[in-house]
């Protein structure tokens, strides 16, 4: 769940001017299993089950790709379930995916991989081997977990800083933020390549981006200053900058819930992920959530909690 520079971590950008996101892991979770076949195939399940003789035949470009870099050939059987929708929801469910494939086929084959290597293996799949026109920050929140300040610095290092708050910090904001899902799936990669052709070539689009960032940082100072009363107009104003970037990342329909739930009472909110769909998170005062809700009476309200863990290892069988 990212709050504020989003876009910031865009190679186009981050690698002219470096970037920052503000962002949480959620308690929503893809899981994977690996399995040992019996036979020589490669059976991969999701939304559909495929079987492969190889693994240049697996459909999945993801799956195809993480068993080329780690070597794997076949034998092997790989399901993936998922809390939320897979793709086109702005909650990075297709980089939690990845990192935690990963992470499986790490352990499958007896070897040991750190939040680190996950997250820079994941990048280089969906980024360099698929051709994903995304950015690096849901691969980092997923590995690493937490609440964290993450940096995209210019020469593609990543750093990721976790926040340093009073417990009751965090607690304030976890019980002031409320999401809804609109039921809108979409692709991002078709958004986010836009936004990298605007931000890559306009100067105004650069500066929009450049302010972006500042909030992100200001968002870690605020919080480290145990004041979480600033994150509503924060990403308020984030929000209104990210829309300035490209027409397609929101629509009237979109614009309309917004403005439904600042009426209600909500301080700010955005879009989760790239825009357009999957996700609208609200900043309000507890008193004012179920007024909100009320307010967007046809969307379906997401339960969740900030989640301290990035990807794991929970269950070994020998």
């Amino acid at each position: 769940m990212s709050f504020v520079g989003g876009g910031s971590d865009l190679p186009v950008y981050y690698r002219r001017f470096g970037g920052a996101v503000l962002s949480t892991a959620i308690n929503h979770f893809v899981y994977v299993t690996i399995n040992k076949k019996f036979d020589d195939h490669i059976r991969v399940s999701y939304s559909r089950t495929e079987n492969a003789r190889s693994v240049a035949r697996i459909k999945h470009p993801l799956v195809r790709e993480a068993m080329k870099m780690l070597g794997l050939t076949g034998g092997i059987e790989i399901t993936s379930v998922a809390d939320i929708p897979a793709r086109g929801t702005g909650l990075g469910s297709s980089s939690s995916f990845t990192v935690g494939l990963l992470h499986a086929l790490h352990a499958y084959a007896e070897r040991f991989a750190g939040a680190e290597q996950l997250a820079r293996e994941a990048c280089t799949i969906e980024i360099e081997k698929c051709g994903e026109p995304i950015g690096l920050q849901d691969q980092y929140a997923a590995a690493y977990g937490g609440l964290n300040f993450i940096q995209f610095n210019r020469d593609d290092s990543v750093t990721v800083e976790p926040i340093i708050c009073r417990t009751q910090t965090v607690a304030h904001l976890q019980a002031s933020i409320l999401v809804f899902y609109t039921g809108i799936t979409r692709s991002a990669s078709s958004i986010l390549q836009h936004q990298q052709t605007a931000v890559g070539s306009e100067r105004k689009k650069q500066k929009v981006m450049g302010r972006m960032v500042e909030l992100a940082h200001r968002l870690r100072e605020e919080l480290q200053r145990n004041q979480p009363e600033a994150f509503g107009e924060i990403i308020h104003e984030g929000w209104l900058l990210k829309k300035s970037l490209t027409s397609g990342i929101s629509s009237s329909v979109i614009d309309d819930w917004y403005e439904k739930a600042r009426r209600a009472g909500a301080v700010g909110g955005k879009l989760l992920g790239a825009g357009a769909g999957g996700f609208l998170m609200f900043c309000a005062p507890p008193d004012r959530h179920e007024a909100i809700a009320a307010a967007l009476g046809d969307l379906r309200r997401m339960d969740f909690r900030f989640e301290q863990h990035g990807s794991r290892i929970i269950f070994v069988h020998r």
